[in-house]
Formats: structure tokens, C-alpha cells, sequence
């Protein structure tokens, strides 16, 4: 952690002493009750991290700081600010509220229904607004007012907005001014390190070009957030981006198991899924890691003789109603998965998102649907605003711009599903057969086991045939 924190700070949602959490997304420090709150509500509502038993990449704890620090939660309670709220009874929590119902019913209002964030006039069209608040947005990145593109983009500006005439997003332009901590922020948002410009030129380019090197470098490891994560859950390390190793693919030591026809089947059916469908698998299994992982810390940092564990446990993934109902279901059927299969999983996953790079590499254009090193931040954009989702499992898209059409995202989602070999697989007839494949791997060890106890009786009485024919 870059600073200590202050004896004067505060949790941002009940005011308590020594906030020992961080809502990224939010800009705020929170405390252990009202974090758990936040953790229930899922990553596309509060990314939450430990602020000192969580690795930080310094630029994103700096940001978050910064916007702290400038009193980014005004933005999520500006109306409480007025002296009217009072009057009429709103108030928010304070730190001798229970956390159910009083701590939680504030914070959903805060953070879900944003109630207390200041509403703009209302338009007949809204799609204006959020253009014009996208064009501010990409505006005001060039500066290192970090407040106010929070504030635009609680409004909804899109953080991977497209400007027709500049022919280039906010990312272009904070790369190109060297703010890096507006570069952490839009990519917390979703803004896409890979994409092109007008020019041709993406962010990473822009920040190499201007001599902005710690810029360019952790633009570089937000575009490979989603497998760094993955490979530093499994074997604790990272790939050398620097030195051009962009993948680790760590190894199961029972590996040699792994050549039944259920495994071969379980990586047919995974390398069959469409590029759209492994990215929602992929980021799926990201929001999994991030649950066990924050587990892992929440359990280890609480005073469990004063802390109710039953009220502030998060067994599954929480729900996003941006998602289908199948798509709900298979994320939460992620947390049965025990260690072991829950890291074949994620090693197949490494493998076949290396195997998809190498066999056709990342175009980077706007419209190119292989994401899978795209900042996994993309999907939890908390404004996006895309209802032109397929029935099936659809992930809310940042990618959209003023001339994409509904027909073309139809046709590009047929094309997609047109390049499965075997028909079209879903998630869960994936995760069906992969757990099909650790039952069977199971069976094996129990007969290998078995064959070595017979070998070991066998051994044992050809000896004694042996010292009876000798005597």
C-alpha cells in the first residue's frame, strides 16, 4: 500500500473509524460491515479489495486514493448534501446501525438504485444525453480532474465511447496526455487498452509515443488482466509482458490423467464455444477467482468474535441482472467446483485462450469480437445501458458506437455462432461435462490405487513362493 492510512478517514458509507477496504469502481474506503454489504452486491455493482492484504498495482491504489481524498463520495450522496434531506428524514447509516437491515438497505440505495446520485433534466432522447456526457468525458480525461469524469461517468458517459469527429476515445486521449490515473479509472469503466483510432493507433501506442512509459507498460497488463489474474491464482506468478511472455500456463500434477476421451470431450466442447461465449466463460471464471480470493482475505482479517459470519458470507456469485438466467445459474454453479476442479477449469481456460490468440492474433479493431485479453473491468461497466442483448447469456457490451446498428450486432452474433463446429454449446453443458471428467478422474486414482495394492499382495507372495522353492 503506497500511504498509511489517516487516522482522520473515515468509511464512506457509516462514517466509522479506520475504513480498512476499498470500493474501486466507487473511489471510496469502506469499513469490514459495510464491505460486506458491498461484496453481495457483486463486482458489477462494488469491486472491492483489502487495502493492505490485497496486491495493488500502485497506479490503481493511487487513483483511488486521489478520488477519495477529493471527495468522490459526494457523488453518491449529493442529494443527502442538501439541507432538505434532513427534513424529510433521509439521513444515511452511521456506524451503530445494524448492518441488516439499516448498513444495507443504505448502501443498496447508494450503490444499486443510486438514489442519492444528482439526476440530469430528463430528455426525450437519452442517447443524446450520454453522447454529450461521453464527449465531455472525453474531454476532460486530457486533465487530471479525476472527480469530475467519475461524476460523468456515474451519469453514464461511456468509457469506451467513440467520438465521430476526434476519431478517438478517452483512453487515446489520457494516453496521450500521460494521465495515468485517468487511464486506471476508464479502464476500471471498461475503456479497451487495444483499441484502434482513426489513425490506427491504440492507447498503448500513444503512451509509448509521448515517452509515457509506466503508462504504456500498465496499459499493456490491464489488456492481459483476465489471464494474468487466472495464472497468478493457480502458480503465484505473472508472465513477463516486458519481455514479450504474455501467458503462463501452469501444470496439474496429475496432468498424465488427463488423456481420458471424457477430457478430450470437455476441451472439444470448451475450444467449440464461439469467441463471445469463451470471453463470458472466461469472465465468468475471473469473478470466481476474485469471490474465493476476497474469501480467502475476509476470513483472515476478521474479529469472527464480534463479526456474525453467517450475516457477511458470500457462498456464490452474487446475481447480475444484465445477464440471463442460465447465465446466473452456471456462474453461481462455479462455487461447487472444489480446488481441484475448479483449477483444471482454469487451466484449460489459459490454455485455449492461448491456443485462440496464436491461431488468429488480436486485430484490435472496434468491431473485433475476440476480447478475451480485453480488461475484464469491460463487463462491469455499473451504467452500461445495452438492452439489445440475445436471450441467450449475453454480456453487456462496451464495444457499441453510434453506427452499430441493431441488425449488425444481430448478423455478427449469427456469424459467430455459425463457426461452431458441433452446433452451439452453452456454458453449462461445458461445466456438465468437465465435471463429468473429474467423477471419471476420480474413478481412475481409486483403481489405480487398487491395481497398486493388488501388485504390492502379488509381490509379496511370489517372495514367499520364491523362499519356499528355495528351501
Amino acid at each position: 500500500m503506497s500511504k498509511r492510512l489517516r487516522s482522520s478517514d473515515v468509511c464512506a458509507d457509516c462514517s466509522g473509524p479506520d475504513p480498512s477496504w476499498a470500493s474501486v469502481n466507487r473511489g471510496t474506503f469502506i469499513c469490514d460491515e459495510c464491505c460486506s454489504v458491498h461484496r453481495s452486491l457483486g463486482r458489477h455493482i462494488s469491486q472491492v479489495r483489502h487495502l493492505k492484504h490485497t496486491p495493488w498495482p500502485p497506479t490503481l491504489l493511487q487513483m483511488v486514493e486521489t478520488l477519495y481524498n477529493n471527495g468522490a463520495n459526494s457523488i453518491w450522496e449529493h442529494s443527502l448534501l442538501d439541507p432538505a434531506s434532513i427534513m424529510s428524514g433521509r439521513r444515511k447509516a452511521n456506524p451503530q446501525d445494524k448492518v441488516h437491515p439499516n448498513k444495507a438497505e443504505f448502501i443498496r440505495a447508494k450503490y444499486q438504485m443510486l438514489a442519492f446520485v444528482h439526476r440530469l433534466p430528463c430528455r426525450d432522447d437519452d442517447s443524446v444525453t450520454a453522447k454529450d456526457l461521453s464527449k465531455q468525458l472525453h474531454s476532460s480525461v486530457r486533465t487530471g480532474n479525476l472527480e469530475t469524469c467519475l461524476r460523468l461517468l456515474s451519469l453514464g458517459a461511456q468509457a469506451n465511447f467513440f467520438h465521430p469527429e476526434k476519431g478517438s476515445t478517452p483512453l487515446h486521449v489520457a494516453s496521450k496526455a500521460g494521465q495515468i490515473l485517468q487511464a486506471e479509472l476508464l479502464a476500471v469503466y471498461g475503456a479497451d487498452p487495444g483499441t484502434q483510432d482513426s489513425s490506427g493507433k491504440t492507447p498503448v501506442d500513444y503512451a509509448r509515443q509521448g515517452g509515457h512509459h509506466e503508462l504504456a507498460e500498465r496499459l499493456v497488463e490491464i489488456q492481459y488482466e483476465l489471464t494474468d489474474r487466472l495464472a497468478f491464482y493457480l502458480c503465484g506468478r505473472k508472465p513477463d509482458h516486458k519481455n514479450g511472455q504474455h501467458f503462463i500456463i501452469p501444470q496439474m500434477a496429475d496432468s498424465s490423467l488427463d488423456v481420458s476421451e471424457l477430457a478430450k470431450a470437455a476441451k472439444k466442447k470448451l475450444q467449440s464455444l464461439s469467441n463471445h461465449l469463451f470471453e463470458e466463460l472466461a469472465m465468468d471464471v475471473y469473478d470466481e477467482v476474485d469471490r474465493r480470493e476476497t474469501d480467502a482475505v475476509w476470513l483472515a482479517t476478521q474479529n469472527h468474535s464480534t463479526l456474525v459470519t453467517e450475516t457477511t458470507v458470500v457462498p456464490f456469485l452474487p446475481v447480475n441482472p444484465e445477464y440471463s438466467s442460465t447465465r446466473n445459474q452456471g456462474r453461481q454453479k462455479l462455487a461447487r467446483f472444489n480446488a481441484h476442479e475448479f483449477a483444471t477449469l482454469v487451466i484449460d481456460i489459459l490454455s485455449d485462450a492461448k491456443r485462440r490468440q496464436q491461431s488468429s492474433p488480436l486485430s484490435r479493431s472496434k468491431d473485433n469480437v475476440e476480447l478475451i485479453l480485453r480488461t475484464v473491468s469491460n463487463q462491469h461497466s455499473t451504467e452500461s445501458q445495452d438492452n439489445d442483448q440475445p436471450d441467450y447469456d449475453s454480456v453487456a457490451s462496451d464495444e457499441d458506437t453510434d453506427m452499430e446498428t441493431r441488425a449488425s450486432k444481430a448478423n455478427r452474433q449469427k456469424s459467430l455462432d455459425s463457426d461452431l463446429s458441433d452446433g452451439p454449446v452453452t456454458v453449462q453443458e461445458f461445466m456438465e461435462v468437465k465435471s463429468a471428467l473429474v467423477a471419471s478422474e476420480a474413478k481412475i486414482q481409486q483403481l489405480m490405487k487398487v491395481n497398486n495394492n493388488l501388485s504390492d499382495e502379488l509381490r509379496i507372495m511370489q517372495k514367499k513362493l520364491l523362499g519356499n522353492d528355495a528351501n
